[in-house]
């Protein structure tokens, strides 16, 4: 079968195409024909090397979170899912730090991390929002309990989490203002957004008062946009690579967790299921920035580190043969 890896740290030229053996599953775990994966934040920073502290093994290394496809076969003692479901789940970071992620022809995965997809998502579009439509479910409802006619502030409004939790916070009710580049507000109003704002140039002291903070942007200023706050008002940030992280962690030791809450999701099939939920009733819908072929996997890390597009950057993966 064919998997995208890497065998060393690098640019995005450092991917290629490996033909490698088809894994087998253990106990509990189950093989899916991968339809499709996209391109996260965590795949960028661990090719480049700034999560080789993850890293369980030695090079060659996989690469990709998201899976969408089909379970072909089913470990010992897992019942479901069962050969022939579609099936669409987030592999652990510490799973795609070993020799194979999701980019491959087939993967290996825990049932556990598995749901079945939504028959209303091709697999295309299943590939762009396990990963980011958890985390901004969990983001917005468990974390941030964003309710209808509430004030919700998006900053990174065009990522794929911030896209996610666009569309989410407007079909929850919730009053929605954007945060992303200015050339692509107009598409961040189309995904639900009441205001959009170029991140550069607006102040954040004319945006007024929120009662939802999320932040997937990190970087430096957090206490800027955690100022923001209503009196009843939450912070969410999103930021497990970056220094952020390190100053959001510190920020809710300041100002106590019911005011600021940093999280860096690990979903499982109770969180699949949910999102599975939210994507039937179309409070939840993919958004695409493009798609790429298995053996153009570097273009799809290049053009997300670049930035300019809205949404996800998904990997279709042929269909192995035989």
């Amino acid at each position: 079968m064919l998997a995208a890896r890497y065998h060393r740290y690098g640019p995005p030229e450092v991917l290629q195409i490996d033909d490698v053996p088809v894994p087998e599953p253990r106990a509990g775990q189950v093989l899916v024909r991968v339809h499709a994966t996209s391109v996260n934040g965590g795949d960028l920073h661990a090719r480049s090397g700034r999560l080789r502290f993850l890293a369980r093994g030695r090079f060659p290394l996989g690469t990709g979170l998201d899976v969408a496809g089909e379970v072909v076969r089913t470990g010992r003692g897992v019942t479901d899912p069962a050969p022939g479901d579609r099936v669409w789940g987030v592999l652990p970071r510490s799973t795609v730090s070993g020799p194979l992620g999701a980019a491959a022809e087939f993967v290996v995965a825990d049932a556990a991390r598995l749901s079945r997809a939504p028959g209303n998502l091709d697999p295309v579009e299943a590939a762009a929002l396990p990963a980011v439509g958890t985390t901004a479910v969990t983001a917005l409802l468990t974390h941030g309990r964003l309710r209808a006619g509430q004030r919700l502030l998006v900053r990174g409004a065009a990522g794929g989490v911030g896209s996610a939790a666009v569309v989410l916070g407007h079909a929850l009710g919730a009053h929605v203002t954007a945060l992303a580049r200015g050339s692509v507000l107009d598409a961040v109003r189309g995904l639900g957004a009441d205001e959009a704002f170029d991140h550069r140039t607006v102040a954040p002291g004319d945006l007024g008062r929120f009662d939802l903070v999320l932040d997937t942007a990190g970087g430096r200023g957090l206490s800027v946009w955690h100022g923001l706050l209503g009196p009843r008002g939450r912070m969410v940030a999103i930021a497990p690579t970056s220094p952020a992280s390190i100053a959001a962690i510190l920020l809710s030791t300041v100002h106590g967790p019911r005011r600021m809450r940093f999280f860096s999701g690990d979903p499982r099939r109770a969180d699949l299921d949910a999102l599975t939920a939210h994507a039937v009733r179309g409070d939840l819908r993919p958004v695409v920035a493009a798609v790429h072929p298995l053996d153009r996997i570097a273009d799809a890390h290049r053009a997300l580190e670049a930035g300019g597009g809205v949404g996800k950057h998904v990997v279709r993966v042929l269909p192995a043969s035989g």
